[in-house]
C-alpha cells in the first residue's frame, strides 16, 4: 500500500513539474522550415490588425503561406489590458495554431468596447461561446504563464525592433518600412523566393 502511494505521489510530483515547464507556444502558419520567416506584432484591439487580417492576411495565405513559401509568427503587442486579455484567449489551447486569433479579430467590433476592462471581458465569453472552442476564459485570464509569454513578446519588440505601433511586420528580422498593405509586402516576397 505504502509503494503504491508513494508510486502515485511521485507521478503526481512528476506530472505537475512537467506542466510547470510547459512552454507557451507562439501562434504561427506555414513551413516552418520556409526560408522567409514573417512576424507580425499586433494588438487584438488594434483596428488596423484586424484590417490587416481581414485584407492582406489572407492573399498572403492564399499565396505564400499556403504554398510553403513563408512562416508568419503572429506576436503580441497589447496597446490595453483588453488586447493582453484577448491575446490570453487566442494562446490558451496553447496549440500554436491561429483560428481563435482570427476569430478575435473577424469579430473585434462585438467585444472590444465597453467602459470597464469587465465589459470587454463578458463581451469576449459571449462570442467565444458562440463558437464553442472548448476554452475555460476564468482559468485563461488569470494564467501568468500565458500572460508573461505574451509581455515576453511585446518587450522583444521593443529591445530588437524599436517597436512603438501595431501592426509591424518583421521579414527576416528586418522591420517592414513600407505602407503595410499586400502590394508592397507581395513585392517584397517576390524578390525573395
Amino acid at each position: 500500500m505504502k509503494k503504491t502511494i508513494l508510486v502515485i505521489f511521485c507521478l503526481l510530483f512528476i506530472t505537475n513539474n512537467m506542466l510547470a515547464d510547459e512552454k507557451i507556444n507562439t501562434i504561427y502558419e506555414g513551413n516552418p522550415d520556409a526560408k522567409i520567416k514573417l512576424i507580425i506584432y499586433e494588438s487584438l484591439t488594434c483596428s488596423h490588425c484586424a484590417n490587416f487580417h481581414k485584407n492582406v492576411y489572407p492573399k498572403l495565405k492564399e499565396n505564400f503561406i499556403d504554398k510553403g513559401y513563408i512562416k508568419i509568427e503572429f506576436k503580441n503587442f497589447p496597446l490595453d489590458m483588453a488586447a493582453l486579455n484577448a491575446s490570453k484567449i487566442a494562446h490558451c489551447k496553447n496549440d500554436g495554431k491561429s483560428d481563435v486569433l482570427h476569430f478575435l479579430f473577424e469579430n473585434q467590433e462585438k467585444w472590444a468596447q465597453g467602459n470597464e476592462i469587465e465589459d470587454v471581458n463578458s463581451n469576449i465569453k459571449k462570442i467565444l461561446d458562440t463558437k464553442k472552442y472548448g476554452i475555460d476564459f476564468e482559468k485563461c485570464i488569470i494564467n501568468k504563464k500565458i500572460e508573461d509569454h505574451i509581455l515576453e513578446d511585446r518587450i522583444e519588440a521593443v529591445k530588437k525592433f524599436k517597436l512603438n505601433s501595431t501592426p509591424t511586420l518583421i521579414i527576416n528580422n528586418k522591420k517592414f518600412e513600407k505602407t503595410l498593405n499586400y502590394k508592397n509586402i507581395k513585392k517584397t516576397l517576390e524578390k525573395m523566393i
